[in-house]
């Protein structure tokens, strides 16, 4: 039998063939560039042929680096799916990565329910804003928050959200908000990452334009609502994520939740080999049904 090229060689082609960057590659396996780089190099020494031609423009695969990452890919794939099932048969293992506002708010008061019901699935959770990479076997439901663009995975909404100005009472009453125009008056609180704008709603429920400037920006919904909690300001924020501070009296929808923007935001996505595994079917159903209770 031919010998085998390492497996860290093939592991450092497939991640530069996939990102088309030294850099990227680098930074996906946790090693310097230099140190993919010298794998690369291996790889072509020993198959003496060049997998990647490179330029001051970057690097792309040569043609016959497009023909070897056809079967590496494949095989580097199947290796990933055999090691995960072995480990969901070993120890029930359930890993799942999460959008972090959506999994600090609405998710984790609500895991305990699913440890009582699933008391033997091992569940482990990870929150990032960055999605989590199924070929390296990072998790097995990934909750993601945007617009869907995720053709080769299997994409589940889990609900229609309300986006709606939400403010303290001390907050609503001190400044007597009662008039959309009222907002161009008072400090207005900017979540960077979500997909309705301050400039989304303005278009859709007045004739105004949206301030360019605000007092404070934050990159994560939960601090948004604290900081709206605060007095600090109108938070535009999901009354989803919102639901224990509305519960709890400390946040109040300004103008009601008519004048609220209803989108799909969150979804649960994940790799259509991943969809038979009982872990994965188990938490997906308490998923959408503790969704089906949240709408």
């Amino acid at each position: 039998m031919a010998a085998l090229p390492p497996i860290a060689n093939l592991q450092a082609f497939e991640a530069v063939a996939r990102r088309r960057s030294f850099a990227l590659a680098a930074a996906e396996l946790h090693l310097t560039a230099s140190a993919i780089s010298h794998q690369v190099a291996r790889l072509e020494a020993m198959l003496d042929i060049r997998l990647f031609e490179r330029s001051a423009h970057g690097v792309r695969l040569s043609p016959a680096g497009e023909h070897y990452l056809l079967h590496v890919g494949a095989a580097l794939s199947a290796i990933t799916t055999a090691t995960d099932d072995l480990r969901q048969g070993i120890r029930n293992s359930l890993y799942v990565h999460s959008a972090p506002s959506i999994a600090s708010l609405w998710l984790m008061p609500r895991l305990h329910h699913f440890a009582s019901a699933y008391p033997d699935i091992s569940l482990n959770l990870s929150a990032a804003h960055t999605p989590s990479d199924f070929a390296l076997g990072q998790a097995d439901i990934d909750i993601r928050y945007g617009i869907p663009q995720w053709g080769d995975l299997v994409v589940e909404p889990l609900f229609l959200e309300s986006i709606v100005p939400l403010a303290s009472p001390a907050f609503i009453k001190q400044h007597k908000l009662k008039r959309v125009e009222q907002l161009l008056e008072v400090p207005l609180i900017q979540s960077n990452v979500s997909i309705v704008q301050w400039s989304d709603w303005f278009g859709r429920f007045t004739k105004l334009r949206a301030p360019d400037r605000f007092s404070l920006r934050f990159d994560r919904a939960q601090m948004s609502l604290d900081a709206a909690t605060q007095g600090l300001g109108v938070a535009l924020e999901s009354a989803m994520n919102a639901g224990g501070h509305l519960a709890g009296g400390k946040l109040k929808a300004v103008f009601g939740m008519e004048q609220a923007v209803r989108v799909k935001a969150h979804f649960a996505v994940y790799p259509e080999r991943h969809a038979k595994r009982p872990a994965v079917e188990a938490f997906l159903s308490w998923l959408h049904g503790e969704a089906a209770k949240t709408g």
